[in-house]
């Protein structure tokens, strides 16, 4: 790295908290992260220089994120989502176009969890969800979760069909952070039709992926979540 940026991420890095995230993020031989390098910055911090440098260029911006340090593709995605809230139409469609480009890059579940709701979903809100089906379907597993976790964004709104659609197509998923990422957005829908939420799960609760389920279920009422636990929901 070099620049303004690269100078302000390495006077908040610590060595410390990057050999801790190493660990957290799962950085070993043959775990999902493998190989990612950490410099030890905070995402306060990384917020706090996206602030102060809300004005990179797109080159600027595509450089963080192609860089082997997570913390600089997380700051890089976290200006496209500064960029793409104060952007028109037109810089949107760049931003989406870009990200999408750049999936190969966006490769923790960080990266994906704080940049897909707002840029993915924030750009296919008034559009066909037809993108997600594609990247629900991909052997990615960064797209898949992109996928599901970018229909957080149409959950705020109130709509709860795509998260379902998407849920779908992923239920038989064999990775662990996707069975957390779709129960999680699974819950995510029960805040705003928990009624759905118990529609969809009553046909497919007893066969999906049990991480899945109970993420899912983390916010029912006791005696209702021991019976999907148990099978005993009719």
């Amino acid at each position: 790295m070099k620049g303004r940026i690269a100078r302000l991420l390495r006077e908040r890095a610590d060595p410390a908290r990057a050999e801790t995230s190493r660990g957290f993020f799962k950085t070993g031989p043959g775990e999902y992260g493998e190989g990612d390098e950490f410099i030890g910055v905070t995402i306060p911090d990384l917020r706090r220089i996206c602030r102060e440098c809300r004005d990179a260029t797109d080159e600027e911006v595509d450089f963080l994120l192609q860089s082997p340090v997570h913390e600089a593709r997380l700051l890089a995605l976290l200006l496209m989502v500064d960029a793409f809230g104060r952007a028109g139409e037109r810089r949107r469609r760049e931003i989406y176009q870009r990200y999408l480009a750049s999936t190969a890059f966006i490769n923790n579940w960080d990266l994906v969890d704080s940049s897909a709701p707002a840029i993915v979903g924030g750009w296919l809100a008034d559009r066909s969800r037809t993108p997600l089906v594609r990247l629900a379907r991909s052997s990615s597993l960064w797209e898949r979760r992109i996928a599901i976790v970018a229909t957080q964004h149409f959950i705020r709104s109130g709509e709860v069909h795509d998260t379902y659609k998407i849920a779908d197509l992923l239920i038989r998923d064999e990775h662990d952070l996707i069975h957390k990422a779709t129960g999680w957005m699974l819950r995510e829908t029960f805040k705003r039709a928990p009624d759905a939420l118990r529609d969809y799960l009553r046909s497919r609760y007893k066969t999906m992926p049990r991480t899945m389920l109970r993420y899912a279920i983390e916010k029912f009422p006791e005696p209702e979540r021991r019976a999907y636990l148990s099978g005993t929901i009719g």
